[in-house]
């Protein structure tokens, strides 16, 4: 077994970690369901692992037992792979929740702030996902270069195909 296949076991199986994840996470297992059936120009397979609160869903790349890297595909036509693999995507996600927004520019601190207002219970739940996965969150800095370097590689392989009834569309790069 991988270690991201043992993660997304524990994940599976520690509800206290799964609950921790939907929020502040916004990773929710119980979410597999993609909007859409896609599919990768690379042919490389996509198993569903989890989705969010707006109908995006975090996809593992190719075959079980190998490297995978993680795709998110949102539900308005957008994907990036978000990290190298599942561990690398957890522990971003538990250390900034707010991932997305890091990669379109915010600040680290704006968002922590906001997330602090909108529920005063965040910097614990946040705490309490990060030593339960017994990571050692990345800084803002080191986030933004992670996903940077994740999403610089996927076009052309990675960037998925919607299937529908009409013929195929592309997703576009997040």
């Amino acid at each position: 077994m991988t270690p991201a296949d043992e993660l997304l076991h524990r994940i599976e199986t520690t509800p206290q970690l799964a609950a921790l994840l939907v929020w502040p996470g916004d990773f929710d297992i119980e979410r597999r369901d993609p909007v859409e059936e896609l599919s990768l120009p690379s042919g490389l397979s996509l198993t569903a692992i989890a989705g969010d609160a707006s109908g995006g869903t975090y996809f593992l790349c190719g075959p079980a037992g190998t490297t995978r890297p993680v795709l998110f595909a949102d539900s308005e036509g957008q994907a990036t792979l978000m990290a190298a693999d599942l561990v690398e995507a957890i522990t971003l996600i538990a250390a900034h929740p707010y991932w997305r927004d890091l990669l379109h520019g915010h600040s680290a601190d704006e968002m922590e702030e906001m997330m602090s207002e909108d529920d005063p219970d965040y910097p614990v739940a946040r705490a309490e996902l990060i030593s339960l996965l017994g990571v050692t969150p990345p800084s803002a800095e080191e986030a933004v270069a992670r996903l940077r370097a994740a999403a610089s590689r996927t076009v052309p392989d990675f960037l998925p195909v919607a299937l529908h009834e009409e013929g195929e569309s592309q997703y576009e790069l997040m």
